[in-house]
């Protein structure tokens, strides 16, 4: 079930299910009973766990490679299994990573999934609201490839961007050369290479 989609059809039943969900109990069925909700920020991230879990439900973590191993930690001593997060620009990256390699099942879910409802005014509201989301499963998981395929694919959108940051270095030096009155456009493939090479030889001496 997806918020937003499935849940209401018009706005009179979209009023009833935002007064439902923001409810302590909202007569829904527990889909993840071990679940936790991850508010994922450039600093730092909040945390929500199930008030039965711990003395202190919602916790502060800066973002430093240390401390997301204290959350996981503490995610463990909570009995958590499975955690709901947003794709927030590339910060939940090493967040996800983390986590996964600790054994959770990890959500990465759409940011426009969980902002369909009023109510939240705060970064602690907004984990408690995945968590919430999380609980009664309402939320849907973005597909992720393994990691390995993760890591390759880093490297080939890196390998594309210096193929483009290359493209656009020759584009201005012909245009130098131009200027120059230096008619590379007319010359043959290998005397434009020897020309670049002297321009590399030239630029690394400079």
């Amino acid at each position: 079930m997806t918020v937003g989609k499935k849940l209401w059809r018009n706005r009179k039943e979209r009023k009833e299910w935002a007064r439902r969900l923001q409810s302590e109990d909202p007569g829904l069925e527990v889909v993840h009973p071990h679940a936790a909700g991850i508010d994922v920020g450039n600093n730092t991230h909040y945390v929500a766990v199930r008030q039965n879990r711990d003395p202190e439900p919602v916790r502060r973590f800066e973002c430093f490679t240390a401390d997301l191993h204290r959350m996981a930690d503490w995610l463990h001593s909570c009995g958590v299994k499975t955690v709901a997060m947003q794709s927030t620009g590339v910060y939940w990256i090493p967040l996800y990573e983390i986590l996964e390699e600790r054994g959770f099942e990890v959500h990465l879910v759409n940011a426009r999934h969980t902002k369909n409802l009023p109510g939240r005014k705060s970064d602690v509201q907004e984990s408690q609201w995945l968590l919430k989301l999380h609980t009664y499963g309402l939320l849907n998981n973005s597909f992720q490839p393994v990691s390995e395929i993760r890591v390759l694919r880093t490297y080939w959108r890196q390998r594309a961007e210096h193929v483009r940051g290359a493209a656009t270095c020759i584009q201005r030096m012909q245009k130098a050369l131009t200027q120059m009155n230096v008619q590379l456009a007319k010359e043959s493939r290998q005397n434009k290479l020897n020309v670049f090479q002297l321009f590399f030889r030239v630029g690394n001496r400079v």
